[in-house]
C-alpha cells in the first residue's frame, strides 16, 4: 500500500514524521509515495490535516486520510504522536475501511468576466469586507431570501460546524448530516434593516447563492486559504459530490469529540 506523510514544521511533528518515514520504508507491506498515495498521514492538528486535504485534493476520491496529533486532540486525527508502531501495525494490516465525511462545494462568478473558480472546502468558507458593512443578498434554490448587512457570513461543512461557526453562534450538526449551514457575522437588525438572525441549516438538493451589492473589497476563504483582489458576482455553495474518506483503524466517534474538546473529562458527580 503507498502511503505518504504530510507534517507541519514543529520539532514534534518533524521527529514523528522521520519515525513513521523509517517504519515505512522497512515494511514490507508499505510503500512511501508522495505523489500518488493510497493513504496520507498527517502529522500535526487540524491545521495540518485541512492542508494535507488541499494539497490532495485532485485526488481526494482515491485517498484515505490518517491524522496524527501532537499537540491539543484534534477532530480529524485520531492517533496520538507516541503510537506510531500501532500506527504502522494498523497499516500493515488495512482492509479498505473508512468512515467518510461531506464537503463543501464553492463555486464563484466574478464580476471582471474572467473565468469562474470552482474550490471545495472541508471546514467552512466565509465572506467578508475588507471594510465597512458588507451588504449581500441571500438566495436559497434560487430564490430571494433575505438581504444581509454585518460583517460577514461563515457558510460551514457538518465536521466544520465546530470550528469558526461555533464561535459565531452557529450550531454544532452530526457528519451523518450532509447540510450545509449558514452563520451571521455581527448582522444589522433593527426597524429598518432585518435579517433571520439565527443559522440557516439546507439539505444536500438545495443551494445558497450569495449576491453581494459591491463586488469590490470582499475577501473570500475556503478553509485557509484566501481569494481576493477579484470582484465577485456571486457564490453559490452546496453539498459536494466527493467526500473526504479516513482510514477507520480507530475513530473517535463525533459526539466524543465534541465533548472532550469543549466540556472536557469531569466527574459524573
Amino acid at each position: 500500500m503507498r502511503v505518504s506523510i504530510y507534517s507541519n514544521d514543529g520539532s514534534t511533528s518533524n521527529e514523528v514524521a522521520s519515525q513513521l518515514k523509517e517504519k515505512i520504508d522497512n515494511s514490507s507491506k508499505l510503500q512511501y509515495d508522495g505523489l500518488n498515495p493510497q493513504i496520507v498521514i498527517s502529522v500535526g492538528g487540524d491545521g495540518t490535516l485541512l492542508s494535507a486535504f488541499h494539497h490532495y485534493n485532485d485526488s481526494i476520491n482515491n485517498i484515505r486520510f490518517v491524522g496524527i496529533h501532537t499537540g491539543h486532540l484534534g477532530f480529524y486525527t485520531d492517533w496520538r504522536d507516541y503510537e506510531v508502531q500501532q500506527l504502522v501495525d494498523s497499516l500493515e494490516n488495512d482492509n479498505g475501511q473508512s468512515v467518510s465525511y461531506p464537503l463543501l462545494s464553492i463555486n464563484i462568478n466574478y464580476k471582471d468576466g474572467g473565468p469562474s473558480d470552482s474550490m471545495v472546502a472541508l471546514n467552512e468558507s466565509t465572506l467578508k469586507r475588507i471594510n465597512g458593512t458588507m451588504v449581500t443578498d441571500i438566495n436559497i434554490k434560487n430564490e430571494f431570501f433575505e438581504k444581509f448587512r454585518g460583517d460577514g457570513l461563515c457558510v460551514a461543512t457538518p465536521t466544520g460546524s465546530t470550528a469558526y461557526n461555533k464561535s459565531v453562534g452557529g450550531a454544532i450538526i452530526s457528519p451523518e448530516f450532509d447540510a450545509v449551514q449558514v452563520s451571521e457575522m455581527a448582522s444589522i437588525n433593527n426597524r429598518v434593516f432585518r435579517t433571520l438572525g439565527s443559522p440557516i441549516i439546507i439539505p444536500p438538493d438545495e443551494w445558497i447563492t450569495i449576491i453581494p451589492d459591491n463586488p469590490y473589497h470582499n475577501i473570500l476563504t475556503c478553509d485557509q486559504l484566501v481569494v481576493q483582489n477579484r470582484p465577485i458576482q456571486s457564490i453559490t455553495y452546496s453539498i459536494s459530490n466527493d467526500r473526504i474518506y479516513f482510514a477507520q483503524y480507530r475513530h473517535t466517534h463525533f459526539w466524543k469529540r465534541v465533548s472532550n474538546s469543549f466540556i472536557g473529562v469531569h466527574d459524573n458527580d
